[in-house]
Order: structure tokens, then C-alpha cells, then sequence
């Protein structure tokens, strides 16, 4: 069904602007027809801009609608500005492409000779947003059996091939520029044709034109593009980057366009075949080479491969747009072989323990206690940043700054948990009447020992906590929020006070929250900053990982949608993107809600030590003490206790924040300030630990503990 001739050569809608008393006429005009239909569409795009979530502001406003006349459909619809029609629509683009990325595209100039295969291309190069104007070229008409591959209609029949593409793209998007050229290229228009271009792909049937295309794209320094069905076969010539380099790889040598003009069918083959790679062909595409003209008009194509080759060509574009690797050469996407090479998905990475968690007899008495005893203190990550050691009637445990972390600044908690440490050891040394002096000394930076001399003696108190300091573990359960009575709050501050620290409480509902959303964003950063993602990925402990140390994720205690949160938390590579689009306030999620459900937030704080790194490793270490005794204490009054400290904890220093993350040093330089003063902790002191307190169900799991030295190999 052909065109009405007046309209044969329509491709364009008319942009018209009601303010415009020209446009105003020529609406009263249109308005007075029956046969156009009017739709609003402005209200309903509108309301759905406004339901994005985190769009860019608009820079335009009303002043940008336009009334857009369709002729060949008799229709005008109502339409918001360019810029409000484009970030809607290409919403879900994101983060495929970037606001900035789809920017950087939609200056993109692409021309597409050929509109069979170029149909498919020039749409989705439109329907992706990744071009700013459009060029088609094609001589030809739709036939019926063109409609077996170009996604056009029976009305279609008898319209020129450009312009069917330039008017299903209008419908799309009525504001991107689209020009025809209806007699296709030649001689006389190639180099109006491929002028201002960025990219040109061709995908026409006539072997002179796709030559002369090449040599065009030569000498205006293009990059080419060509699409073949068959197999998914790409083909990419960098003439932008390699204007030397011979058309068609140099396939065909140095052939000439005049050679290959007017050459018949059987003529054609040989260099058919040479572009093609015959080796290559699908067979059923090798064999009906040799049936056309025979049993078959032309060369066959499938609708499904076409419309992949515009999803192809689409893709190269993009690569070539955004400055990304796309060297010259051909590859093939092709669809049945990665049909041939299904099979069941992998499932390694179920999480099916089928080992329990061993049980770790406790000692009933002797050296082998204590050292039991001493190796069940907490420390960041589960890392057990030290080594203990017997030399004689001496327990030894020495920092060991080879296990800590980029959170571990200067050494400050695993100092903390050598302290933790030698508190469990004293306790075990107590109830089991063998206590004597226990003294701590550095002699530099990194370098911290703690001494336990063993001897006859005991301190019922301290031998008190023995039971508990061995039943202590980490519980990250969610709380009931059920507010912790005061006496009990008095109860562990005067425990702190005891030890030479002091307790800062958080209570309130609302500063809880606020102090979630702090830890949060401490979260963020800690995913986001590759060194720290590294090592908090390397403390969980997956089915099969030695669990002695780290984090056994069945302790961690995920719910299934954090678990499988998780799966993609750890990817190095989503979390770089997720940086670099200046995301992931999801990442922090777990830990808020964690955080929103606890009954208090406590700090142990004690006296800031001088930073000289002997002395404050001393002052760290008897503030794990501490932190142990006010551990034990909370779980004794029946709270479940969480350490939630975050990645700052440890920095005394504006410029440590530079070490632990240069890439957010300044949200966490800002968030430390917040939490501080949330928290109360004045300048005159500094914070141990920050515990979340909950009233939540039991743990199933608890976090192992390396093995303790063999008796036989002590000193």
C-alpha cells in the first residue's frame, strides 16, 4: 500500500509551539479537522518524571512543550520539552549509562547507509539515546519481503526505506534530528552524506557503494561499522585511528569501485565470499550461496539475527562514543553455537555448611587455660593480632601487626585487643589460684608485649569474670528496641569507671537513628574504598574456609535477602562502579537497621594518650581491660552486645583519614565530627570501642579461635 503521493516524502513531525501565534494558527487549522486526533501526554510524563527517584533538575521549563503533528498518522500529541522527554525515557537506562555518559553520546552524529539491517541499528541507536542526530540513506522501497527482517508494517509497503526508518524513530523521540537521503548515496552526495559524521555504519546490498562508503569514511576519518546476519558477524574499521588501512581488512587487495560496479551475481561471489569468510558461513547460509538465483531471490536473512546485529552495532557504538577499547578486526555473536553450549548453572557458591562448628573443650586447668582463656578475646575482624607465647612461668602475647587492618591505625585496636587479652588471661590465672604481676611495655611503634607472671596467687573478683569473659562473643541480631533500665546503664558505666575508662550512652530513639545513619555512611565508605573492601571481604568465612579466624558468615548472622545482598557486596569491580557513579547508600543498610533496632549505643572513652606511639600502645591496651569488663558486664544483665565501630575509630590525626581512605577522607572527617559529638566524647579523651546494645535472640554460631601453642613446643 503506497503513500498518498503529497505525503510520500514525509518524515518529520511539525514541532509547534502554542505561544507562537504562527503555531497557534496552524493548531486552530489542525484542531478544526476530524480527521487528526489531539492527545495530551504532558500531565501524565509529568507525573512520571516527578516519580523518578534522584533525577537531574531540569533546566528547561513549560516554555519547552510543544504540540507535535504527525502527518502520515492524521495526530498531534502533547509533549513536555526535549529534556524532560529524554531523561524519562532513558531512565532506565541508568546505570547502564550514566547521566553523563548518555550526555557524552547524544552529541554522537551517525549515519546508516542501508535501511534493511540499518533499520534495526538506526532504532536502537535512537532507542538507546545514544546519538544526537541521525543520517539514513537507502534508494529503495519496502516490499513484502522486506518485512521478514525490517519491523515495519503492511502500510509501510511502497514508502521509501529511510523514510519508514526516520518516521518510526519520530514517533519515538520527535525532537532528535533525523535527515533521509531518499536516492541513497552516490558519487555526487557520499561526501555531503558523510560530512560532520562521528560514526558511519554500512549496510547496504550494491558492492561499489559499500566500497565507496569505505574509501569515504577514509578520507573524512571515520570509524565503520557493518553488520552481517549471518553467525552475528561485526565487522569494525578504525579509519578514524588507521586511515591507511585498506577496506575490508584488505580482504579484497586493492580493488577498485569501477571493478566492482555492475558485476552480476555469479561475479559478485568471489569477493562475496573473501568479505564474508566462507570458511566461517553458517551452513545453512554456505548452502543457499549456492541456490541464489537458483531456488532463492537473494540472500536469506532472520529477523531475530538483524535485530541482534542493531543490538551489536549499538553496542560498538557506545564503545567508540565513550573513548572505550573497539580496534579495528571482526568478531562474531554468534547465537547457535552459545545456544550449543548450554548447560546447568553453576551452584559452587551455595552456602551448605557440611561441617559443624567443632566444639573447643575448654582445659580444666594449668598453662593450658590461661592460653585458652587469653585466645578468646575479641578483636576487629576476628584477626587475633597476636602470638602468645611461654617462657617458663611467663605468659607472653605480643602484638602481631602482620594480622591487623587498614582500620587498625597505627596499631591502636590491636593494641585494644591485646589488652582484651591479657584480661582473660588474669581472669583465668585468678580462679585458678595462679595469679601474679602482669606488665605491659613498648619500646616503639608497633612493638607491644603484655606479661603474665604465673604464680599462686588469686583475686575473687577478677576470678569472678572467668566464666564470663570465656562464655563472651559477638551477637548481631536484631533488638526488640526495648529500652535498657537505668540501673543497669549505672551498672556498666561504674564498671568503665572501675577499669579507668568512661561510658558515653546513647538512648535516645532519635539519636540512635541519627547514629545509625552515621555508621552507615561509615559502611559506604569501607565498601567503597577498594583497600578496605579487600579486607573486609577476606574476614568472612565461606563453606569450606578455615574459620579459626575471621568472620564465619553463619555467626554474622545475615538475613537471606542480606545474604544475598552480599553476593554482589564483595565483587571488587561492581563496587568501583558503584564509586564511581557516587552510589551505594544501600551499602550501609544492614548495619542501620541493625543499629535502629538496639536498645543503646555505648563508647568506652578513656584519656587520649600523647601520640608517640610506645605510650599510647600501653594507654590503648589497658583500655581493653575495659572494654572486656564492660562486655561481660552488659551480657551479664542479659543484653546481647555488637561492636560497631566505625572505619575512623582508630584516627587521632586529620591526615590518618588520608590513610585509611583517601577517596572519602572528607565525608568520614565530617561524620567522625557528628558522631563524637553525638556520643559526647569530649577532646580530652579518646574512643575504645562503640558497642551496640539490643535485647535479640540468641547467636547459633560462634567465632573460632586459632589453635593455642602445643605444650611440648613451649619454651
Amino acid at each position: 500500500m503506497a503513500d498518498d503521493p503529497a505525503r510520500a516524502g514525509e518524515y518529520r513531525p511539525l514541532l509547534l509551539d502554542a505561544s507562537n501565534p504562527e503555531d497557534a494558527s496552524r493548531l486552530a487549522i489542525l484542531r478544526t479537522d476530524s480527521t487528526v486526533e489531539f492527545s495530551d501526554l504532558r500531565d501524565l510524563l509529568h507525573a512520571e518524571f516527578a516519580s523518578l527517584v534522584a533525577p537531574p533538575e531540569l533546566s528547561e521549563g513549560a516554555e519547552a512543550e510543544r504540540w507535535v503533528y504527525y502527518p502520515w498518522r492524521r495526530a498531534v500529541l502533547g509533549l513536555p520539552g526535549p529534556q524532560l522527554l529524554r531523561l524519562v525515557r532513558l531512565d532506565r537506562n541508568r546505570n547502564n549509562l550514566t547521566y553523563a555518559e548518555q550526555e557524552q553520546l547524544s552529541t554522537l552524529s551517525i549515519g546508516v547507509v542501508g535501511q534493511s539491517v540499518g533499520h534495526s541499528v538506526a532504532y536502537a541507536l535512537a532507542l538507546e539515546g545514544i546519538c544526537g542526530r541521525l543520517r539514513l540513506a537507502d534508494f529503495d522501497a519496502v516490499e513484502l519481503t522486506n518485512l521478514n527482517r525490517i519491523p515495519g508494517t503492511l502500510f509501510d509497503i511502497g514508502t521509501n526505506k529511510a523514510v519508514v526508518t526516520a518516521r518510526r524513530i519520530a514517533e519515538l523521540d520527535p525532537y532528535l534530528p533525523v535527515e533521509v537521503f531518499p536516492a541513497g548515496v552516490d558519487d555526487e552526495n557520499l561526501d555531503v552524506f558523510l560530512a560532520d559524521l562521528s560514526v558511519v555504519v554500512e549496510e547496504c546490498d550494491s558492492f561499489d557503494i559499500k566500497l565507496a562508503v569505505r574509501e569515504g569514511a577514509r578520507r573524512h576519518r571515520l570509524p565503520l561499522l557493518m553488520q552481517t546476519s549471518d553467525r552475528g558477524l561485526l565487522d569494525v574499521e578504525r579509519f578514524d585511528l588507521e586511515p591507511s588501512r585498506l577496506p575490508f581488512h584488505g580482504l579484497i587487495g586493492d580493488t577498485s569501485v569501477a571493478e566492482l560496479r555492475g558485476l552480476s551475481v555469479r561475479e559478485k561471489a568471489p569477493y562475496l565470499i573473501r568479505i564474508l569468510d566462507g570458511r566461517n558461513l553458517s551452513s545453512r547460509a554456505a548452502a543457499s550461496m549456492v541456490e541464489i538465483g537458483e531456488s532463492l531471490n537473494s540472500w536469506p536473512q532472520l529477523g531475530s539475527e538483524v535485530l541482534l546485529g542493531g543490538a551489536a552495532v549499538a553496542t560498538a557504538v557506545r564503545r567508540i562514543g565513550l573513548g572505550q577499547k573497539l580496534p579495528s578486526g571482526r568478531t562474531r555473536m554468534d547465537l547457535e553455537r552459545s545456544l550449543d553450549e548450554i548447560a546447568e548453572p553453576d551452584h559452587a557458591e551455595e552456602l551448605v555448611w557440611t561441617e559443624p562448628v567443632p566444639d573447643e573443650p575448654v582445659p580444666a586447668s594449668g598453662i593450658e587455660a590461661v592460653l585458652f582463656c587469653a585466645q578468646r578475646a575479641p578483636s576487629v575482624g576476628n584477626a587475633q593480632p597476636w602470638t602468645l607465647g611461654v617462657d617458663g612461668a611467663a605468659v607472653t602475647i605480643s602484638l602481631a601487626l602482620e594480622r591487623s587492618s587498614l582500620l587498625d591505625v597505627a596499631g591502636r585496636g590491636s593494641a585494644l585487643a591485646v589488652g582484651a587479652a591479657l584480661y582473660n588471661a588474669r581472669a583465668a590465672a585468678a580462679a585458678l589460684d595462679m595469679l601474679g604481676e602482669s606488665t605491659l611495655r613498648s619500646e616503639g611503634a608497633g612493638q607491644l608485649e603484655a606479661v603474665l607472671r604465673l604464680g599462686a596467687g588469686s583475686d575473687p573478683a577478677l576470678a569472678s569474670d572467668y566464666p564470663a569473659v570465656l562464655a563472651r562473643h559477638t551477637n548481631r541480631r536484631f533488638g526488640t528496641g526495648a529500652p535498657v533500665p537505668a540501673q543497669v546503664l549505672e551498672s556498666l558505666s561504674g564498671i568503665a569507671t572501675t577499669a579507668g575508662a568512661e561510658l558515653r550512652t546513647v538512648t535516645e530513639r532519635a539519636d540512635i537513628d541519627e547514629l545509625a545513619l552515621l555508621l552507615g555512611e561509615s559502611d559506604r565508605a569501607r565498601y567503597l574504598t577498594p583497600r578496605m573492601h579487600r579486607e573486609m571481604v577476606a574476614e568472612l568465612r565461606w563453606p569450606g574456609d578455615d574459620s579459626r579466624t575471621g568472620m564465619d558468615l553463619r555467626g554474622v548472622d545475615l538475613a537471606p535477602d542480606e545474604l544475598a545482598k552480599l553476593e554482589i557486596g564483595r565483587r571488587a569491580d561492581v563496587m568501583a562502579l558503584v564509586r564511581a557513579w557516587s552510589g551505594g547508600n544501600a551499602l550501609g543498610e544492614s548495619t542501620r537497621g541493625r543499629v535502629r533496632t538496639s536498645s543503646a549505643v555505648v563508647a568506652v572513652t578513656f584519656p587520649a594518650p600523647a601520640l608517640d606511639g610506645s605510650a599510647e600502645l600501653v594507654a590503648y591496651a589497658q583500655a581493653g581491660a575495659a572494654v572486656q569488663r564492660v562486655w561481660i558486664e552488659a551480657e551479664r544483665h542479659g543484653l546481647a552486645v555488637q561492636p560497631v565501630s566505625p572505619a575512623f575509630l582508630y584516627v587521632r590525626r586529620p591526615e590518618e583519614l588520608d590513610t585509611v581512605s583517601p577517596e572519602f577522607a572528607d565525608t568520614l572527617t565530617s561524620v567522625q565530627g557528628r558522631f563524637l559529638n553525638l556520643l559526647g566524647v569530649p577532646e580530652n579523651q579518646t574512643v575504645a570501642v562503640v558497642l551496640r546494645l539490643s535485647y535479640a535472640a540468641a547467636v547459633t554460631v560462634r567465632s573460632r579461635r586459632l589453635p593455642t601453642p602445643d605444650a611440648d613446643t613451649r619454651g
